[in-house]
């Protein structure tokens, strides 16, 4: 920012990636997800302009700029970087909703890693969201928060992602999980969420998150695959979405055995989300959610084919030694596991993972213990 941009009063503000506790693939099939915020974030500086230019640039894309009229975001979608697609989405987004966007600057700088699966790309699209609100729409709620950042990714970008990333990235706060019900969050105009408490280190453990260093991209096939194979399992047991499936065996009306699988990840996937939570409602010892985890797992990679040889390698390498559990996190096809472990026991089981990626060529992958952050606002 120059001299004179800083005296017209720009303000900075944050929004976090996440890890899911439990609940992988289940908010876009209407069902429940239990994340939580990490510490680190995607900041932006913004301020208002008296033209009709939006410009937008990132700290981490230096030589890739933008700079476009408000009125021609959407003509000119496909003419701009990638990563750019998701801050000028939201701004587009804003002003298809009939909220007046005039001149505008946002820089970025992002501290999540991308295709790690930690949610990057929301975590972009909610830090310029709470910065497009802030500075133009101030009347603008978080539930049409999420909903503009989820808009932005599914439409402008292309990335058919559900709204778990952004609702994590906007509603967590510190010390917390986030229990979403989509369903019921998307319906009404309160409720459909809760805060748990979840302090780790009051019971001597810690949960880590390792980024294997293979990346993913959730605007490739795969993701999109999986969510067309669930629509089509809903279609052939005549329900809305799998959400409204309870009964396991109620999936035996599926022939195709690739959507009995698909089918069953899901709702065995609810479960288990609705069992942790309960579990850490009630105060119970985390660890007795650690074979849930394990389960969570080991459903993504058999019924739902998400996780990869690096993933499952990693995973292994974690519970065997010592892990109460752990899994891959995100939306698969490469990306980070977690682990939950004694504190006496993180650095062991990091050693142990890293070895095992570094034996399979992946030797920059990255550690960090993820602690529930604060979710997207201003940064004072």
């Amino acid at each position: 920012m120059t001299e004179r941009e800083e005296s017209t009063g720009v303000r900075r503000w944050s929004a976090p990636g996440r890890v899911n506790l439990i609940g992988e693939h289940t908010d876009y099939n209407d069902g429940f997800v239990l994340p939580i915020a990490i510490p680190l974030a995607v900041a932006c500086e913004g301020f208002r302009h008296t033209d009709d230019l939006v410009r937008v640039s990132s700290r981490q894309r230096p030589h890739e700029p933008v700079r476009l009229p408000a009125r021609a975001l959407a003509a000119e979608r496909d003419l701009v970087p990638s990563w750019a697609r998701y801050p000028l989405g939201v701004v587009a987004e804003f002003g298809r909703r009939g909220h007046r966007i005039e001149g505008l600057e946002m820089v970025f700088d992002g501290a999540v890693p991308a295709g790690a699966g930690l949610s990057s790309s929301a975590a972009l699209c909610c830090a310029a969201a709470v910065a497009v609100r802030d500075l133009c729409a101030a009347a603008v709620g978080d539930r049409e928060l999420i909903d503009i950042a989820r808009a932005a990714e599914n439409d402008y970008v292309g990335a058919p992602t559900g709204i778990l990333d952004h609702a994590a990235s906007i509603l967590c706060t510190e010390g917390h999980a986030l229990f979403l019900d989509v369903r019921a969050f998307g319906a009404a105009e309160t409720g459909g969420f809760e805060q748990i408490p979840f302090d780790l280190a009051a019971t001597g453990l810690r949960l880590l998150v390792i980024d294997t260093g293979q990346t993913h991209d959730h605007a490739a096939g795969g993701y999109r695959t999986r969510r067309a194979e669930c629509a089509a399992a809903a279609r052939s047991l005549g329900v809305d979405s799998l959400r409204d499936i309870d009964d396991i065996d109620e999936l035996s009306r599926l022939s195709d055995p690739v959507l009995y699988r698909r089918a069953r990840h899901v709702v065995t996937e609810n479960e288990r989300v609705r069992t942790v939570a309960a579990l850490l409602r009630a105060g119970a010892d985390p660890r007795e959610t650690g074979p849930l985890l394990n389960a969570g797992h080991d459903s993504l990679r058999d019924d739902f084919e998400v996780s990869t040889d690096v993933l499952d390698a990693a995973v292994a390498a974690a519970r065997a030694a010592g892990a109460h559990g752990s899994r891959m996190v995100g939306g698969g096809f490469g990306g980070s596991i977690i682990a939950l472990v004694d504190i006496g026991a993180a650095a062991r089981v990091q050693d142990e993972v890293q070895k095992r990626l570094a034996s399979k060529g992946f030797r920059d992958s990255r550690t960090f213990e993820a602690v529930a952050a604060p979710g997207a606002g201003p940064i004072e």
